[in-house]
């Protein structure tokens, strides 16, 4: 029964498949609880940080750092947070097509673009549209680190200081909950009033610095940068392992039912081949 021994290949064929999703689902389950308790720990210090960073564009110091001045070149960077690895839905595919977006609408405003990307699929995507790519990091792990994040990113803030691109923008996929991930593209630099959340309130910051406000202003600015790229990461990590799971998850059912369904097929199969068979015994035994 050639038929039935092909169906019975099937069937073998998805049950394996069905035991590596239900094992891929496992380990990103049991990755991602690491990965939200590490995002959620992250999250006070980068929104302390950006708090801070917004009330003391609204002081009016003394010194103005380069990353609050507005530059005129007609050029953009983007810092792209994507995945080393794919099977986690349409995560990476979300976060793209808004970058994709955004890129559309700086190029037709006339400028050119920079991208940094860190992530195998990010660098893979942006090499693909033509984008110039002028650093990358990949093969992050599972654990975020800031050395290795910083030098790549360092190439978009030099450039923003010494006034070569107007505008630098940072996109991620930011965790909502374990069934939902949102892509978000929003602008790091320059630091103005309009991509920083100041205090509520009408009156007004001042500062003393100590030893003077280049010294502070500068270190501060430099932990703001490092302290948002860092939460982008950690956030699309999260992202990444939440959805991995329920791409998983979805595969192993998928799994299953096809596996039902082939065993339904399998077993009329082998049904039909046994009545053929009886009927012909039957038809033979008349005939004698």
């Amino acid at each position: 029964m050639a038929v039935g021994k092909e169906i019975r290949g099937k069937i073998k064929s998805v049950e394996n498949t069905k035991k590596i999703t239900k094992a891929m689902e496992m380990v990103a389950a049991s990755k991602m609880r690491k990965a939200q308790e590490r995002m959620r720990h992250a999250r006070p210090y980068s929104d302390k940080v950006r708090n801070i960073a917004a009330n003391l564009g609204k002081a009016n110091p003394e010194y103005t750092h380069p990353f609050m001045k507005v530059n005129d070149a007609k050029a953009v960077g983007f810092i792209v947070v994507s995945t080393d690895k794919g099977l986690c839905g349409g995560m990476n595919t979300n976060v793209l097509r808004a970058v994709t977006a955004k890129l559309r609408e700086v190029q037709a405003a006339g400028s050119t673009v920079q991208a940094v990307a860190i992530g195998t699929k990010g660098f893979g995507f942006l090499n693909r549209i033509g984008a110039p790519v002028v650093s990358h990091v990949t093969q992050l792990g599972d654990t975020p680190h800031l050395d290795k994040l910083i030098g790549p990113v360092k190439v978009l803030l030099d450039a923003y200081a010494e006034g070569k691109i107007s505008a630098v923008y940072l996109s991620y996929t930011r965790f909502i909950n374990t069934m939902k991930q949102e892509p978000v593209v929003e602008r790091l630099l320059p630091l103005t009033d309009t991509n920083m959340k100041a205090d509520e309130g009408q009156h007004g910051w001042d500062y003393i610095y100590e030893p003077d406000p280049q010294s502070v202003i500068d270190e501060l600015l430099v932990r703001y940068v490092e302290a948002l790229v860092y939460q982008a990461v950690a956030e699309n990590m999260a992202s990444e392992q939440s959805a991995r799971m329920v791409a998983m998850k979805s595969a192993t059912d998928n799994a299953g039912s096809v596996i039902d369904e082939l065993k339904l097929i399998y077993n009329k199969t082998r049904q039909a081949a046994i009545t053929k068979e009886l009927s012909e015994i039957v038809a033979g035994a008349a005939a004698v």
